[in-house]
C-alpha cells in the first residue's frame, strides 16, 4: 500500500505531470517537427495508466484498512445509558497540530 508523501507525490506525477509532459511533446512534435511523437506520447500516457492503476488499488486497500482513522469512538450500552469514549492513536498533546482527525465508530467494542 502506498501512502503519506509518496502517494502524494506519485498522484501529482500521474494526474498533472505525465498528462502535461505529453501534451506538450505531442505540441511540440506537431509544430517543429520532432520525431515519433505519437509513440512518445503513447509510451507517456500507457507509464501514466499503469501508475494510475497501482494507485487506484493503493487507495482502494487504504479505504478498506484502519489506517485512515485518527482513532476511534467506542459506543457502548450501560444500565440504559450510552457511554461513549474516545481513542485516539496518537499523542493527545499533538492533536491541536492538526487541521482535522478521522475517527471510526466502534459499537459495544474497544477497538
Amino acid at each position: 500500500m502506498i501512502t503519506g508523501k509518496l502517494y502524494d507525490w506519485l498522484k501529482y506525477l500521474a494526474q498533472i505531470v505525465l498528462p502535461a509532459l505529453g501534451t506538450l511533446y505531442f505540441s511540440l512534435a506537431q509544430i517543429w517537427g520532432f520525431g515519433s511523437g505519437t509513440e512518445v506520447v503513447g509510451t507517456i500516457m500507457a507509464f501514466d495508466l499503469f501508475l494510475g492503476v497501482l494507485l487506484g488499488i493503493s487507495q482502494l486497500n487504504y479505504s478498506k484498512s484502519d489506517k485512515r482513522f485518527d482513532g476511534a469512538i467506542v459506543v457502548n450500552e450501560a444500565d440504559d445509558k450510552k457511554v461513549i469514549s474516545l481513542e485516539y492513536n496518537g499523542d493527545p498533546n499533538e492533536i491541536e497540530q492538526h487541521d482535522e482527525v478521522l475517527f471510526k465508530v466502534n459499537k459495544g467494542k474497544a477497538s
